[in-house]
């Protein structure tokens, strides 16, 4: 199905179709701005990151990439398409080689997600807590963690595996200074190292 839009009167935003927006619609709309997702059929658009969500992913990225199987590689700010009105971009992506898109893709399959993780950032602390676990839990990724922000500026990771009976994600752990972990695979990363500025 091909879908138009216009754009609003003063000419910045695009007019939803009466039915919202579709995943497909992403790679057809002109001038969105970067790192625009789809939830629920409506364009989000994310706000400037702050040092702490930058360092963090930095930090998350470098060191799984270090620790990674050789048969996975790891995706950041990476679009996947959970269903046809619903493609969000998490922070951080865990997939399988085999799985990895061609160079003109500009999205991944929720069937081809190890690990989701977001971290969250004050415009998104609902969509990160409660909206995208439950998609991300109802489109079968199997492990998503959560990272925010503790009291004294360091990354608080927390972790969930999927319960595939209920399609819901179970805690598995809070994780303070060290992420230390054997699913799905085995990972240690210091999370005080979040201001170094090299691996």
């Amino acid at each position: 199905m091909k879908t138009s839009y216009e754009l609003s009167a003063t000419g910045r935003y695009p007019v939803p179709p009466p039915e919202g927006w579709i995943a497909e619609d992403l790679d057809r709309l002109a001038g969105l701005p970067r790192h625009t997702e789809l939830i629920d059929g409506v364009l989000v658009f994310r706000s400037p990151q702050r040092k702490f969500h930058a360092r963090t992913l930095r930090l998350l990225e470098n060191s799984i990439l270090r620790q990674l199987p050789d048969d996975l590689d790891v995706f950041r700010e990476f679009s996947v398409v959970l269903d046809g009105r619903n493609r969000p971009e998490p922070d951080v992506l865990v997939i399988p080689l085999a799985a990895e898109p061609g160079h003109d893709e500009t999205s991944l399959r929720a069937e081809d997600v190890i690990l989701a993780v977001e971290v969250v950032s004050p415009d998104s602390e609902a969509r990160d807590r409660e909206t995208k676990p439950k998609k991300y839990a109802a489109a079968g990724i199997v492990h998503f963690w959560r990272v925010e922000q503790g009291p004294d500026g360091l990354p608080v990771v927390y972790v969930y595996e999927l319960d595939p009976a209920l399609k819901a994600y179970t805690p598995t752990g809070i994780h303070h200074n060290t992420l230390k972990l054997d699913v799905p695979f085995p990972l240690s990363i210091d999370l005080t190292a979040i201001n170094q500025r090299r691996p």
